[in-house]
This record gives structure tokens, sequence and C-alpha cells, in this order.
């Protein structure tokens, strides 16, 4: 399966499509743990943006009632590992195909559970500034391990995998899985939120102002999982993004590794643009297995 990575744009969107058995959840069936009415979701995809890898890219907003979806690779294949994709959009949007639906089709190939996040956007303020991307997160964690058994998941095998915003939010959730919120019932409390591993591509908001430090609502501590980090040195979000974070992760002896390209820029997904960069899936599949993740 990793040989669709060689493909032509067209091939690669086809060979994308017709994601395998999803069964979707609300992440809160009684309602968000604050007032959300943001409106309707809405799709905000336009004729006149840019497309990538040849396609359009779906950009959903409004994101009034969160979900998860599991995506189930066939029973055959399944390795007990799943792994919550958070897809990016700045708080804005979410890209729910290209960083979503598409991820999780490349992720089920490799006999991993994929577990799709449509979380609340827009948000004016992220973490730490808001807690409601972290309570989010939290939950679909949470939720993936509640239902570990009856979606033949080992719970010591849930990772997270995030790209851009979504990067940011895997990333503060690796840091602040243990954050409570008012009024959270104790028992689901008691599950664990803390991913077992994390991948973050072409990541955003990592760092401060200066480029120079880590961000404080990211800084890793001893408890953080291993990371997979990628990114491009023309990324207009900034390559310190994962320079930074990844020495902040080696100086809590925190197990890492970084990839940085010359060329990529931002956005691109699993999508074929001529780089060596989207041949990425192939290094977190290699790093997934030398971690004891995938056998």
């Amino acid at each position: 399966m990793r040989s669709f990575l060689v493909l032509s744009s067209s091939l690669l969107f086809v060979a994308l499509s017709a994601p395998a058995q999803v069964v979707t959840l609300p992440l809160w069936p009684h309602g968000t743990p604050e007032p959300w009415a943001p409106g309707a979701e809405v799709e905000t995809m336009k004729p006149t943006d840019k497309l990538v890898g040849g396609h359009s890219v779906s950009k959903l907003s409004n994101i009034e009632q969160p979900t998860l979806a599991l995506y189930q690779p066939p029973k055959e294949k399944r390795t007990g590992a799943a792994i919550v994709v958070f897809p990016g959009g700045g708080y804005r949007i979410l890209a729910q195909d290209l960083e979503g639906t598409e991820v999780c089709q490349w992720l089920n190939a490799e006999g991993a559970a994929c577990v799709l996040v449509k979380y609340r956007v827009p948000l004016k303020e992220h973490y730490p500034a808001s807690t409601i991307d972290l309570e989010d997160a939290q939950k679909a964690v949470r939720l993936t391990r509640m239902h570990a058994a009856e979606w033949g998941i080992n719970p010591s095998q849930v990772g997270v995998l995030g790209f851009s915003a979504g990067g940011h939010l895997a990333a503060v959730l690796s840091n602040h899985a243990d954050f409570k919120r008012a009024g959270e019932p104790a028992d689901e409390a008691s599950v664990s939120a803390r991913p077992d591993f994390t991948v973050l591509i072409y990541p955003a908001y990592l760092t401060d102002a200066s480029l120079k430090q880590v961000d404080e609502g990211v800084k890793p501590t001893s408890e953080t999982p291993p990371t997979f980090l990628l990114q491009a040195e023309d990324d207009p979000v900034h390559e310190e993004n994962v320079l930074v974070y990844f020495q902040a992760l080696k100086e809590a002896k925190v197990k890492a590794e970084l990839h940085v390209y010359a060329e990529g820029g931002h956005g691109y997904g699993l999508r074929a643009n001529g780089l060596p960069i989207v041949k990425w899936p192939s290094l977190v599949t290699t790093w997934l297995h030398t971690i004891g993740i995938l056998r």
C-alpha cells in the first residue's frame, strides 16, 4: 500500500476515496461543557480556492456538535493500534478530507484504526487562553479508550496525529492530558487522555513570537509521549515550530524523531506534489514499528 505515495495526484486522490467501516459518535452527547452555538455547520470551500494535488479541499466550519468517527481496517489487517487524528485549519476551519478522511485511508492500510475528530471551530482563542480545544481532544482519546474492547483496540496503543493547528492541539493534549475541567464526571476523568505516542505534521503555534522559545502552552515534560515531527524549511508557518519543540523534547528526555525537508510549504496532506516530503507516511510507519506500536 505504501506504493501509493509515488502515484500521480489524480490516482492518489482516487486511491484514498471510499473509506472503510465508519462509526460516528458525538463527543458531547449531553451538550458541550460550555455554551457553544456558532451556527449551522457549513462547508466554506470556494471554487476559487487553491487546489492541493490537483483537487479541492473540504473546509468545514461552525462545528456546533463535535464528533469522532472511527474508520476501521478489515478485521484481518487490524493490529490493535488506534490513531486519533486532528485536521488543521487555523482553528477556523477543518481540512476534513485533506488532513482527515484521506489520512484514515492510509492508516487503515497499515492496520491501524483511525479516529477522526471533528472538534469545535471557529475558536477565538486556543489553549492556554481557552480550554475548549483541549477539552475536545481529551474527550476524543477517552472515548477511544472507553470503546477499546468493543472496537478491538489496545488501550495502551492509542496515539494522536495532527496537522498545522491540529498539530498544536495534539501537542497541547500530549502535555496537558491531566487537565481537569469543572464538573468533569469522576468515572470519565479516571480514563487516561494521555496519548501513547504523538505525530506532528507541519504543526503551528509551538513557539513564542520570537520563534526561539517553546510556547508555554506546549512545554514538554518527562511525561510527554514519544513524538514524531515533520516540516518543510520553506513552510510559511515556520520550521522553527519543529526545531524548537524538538529541542524542548530532548531537554525533557522524551524520545523524539525529527524530519525537516528543504521544500514542501504547508498544507499538502498526503497528496502528491512532486516533492520528497509527501513520502512522510512511510517515515511515520517505520517510526511506529520502531517504537513497537506496529508489528
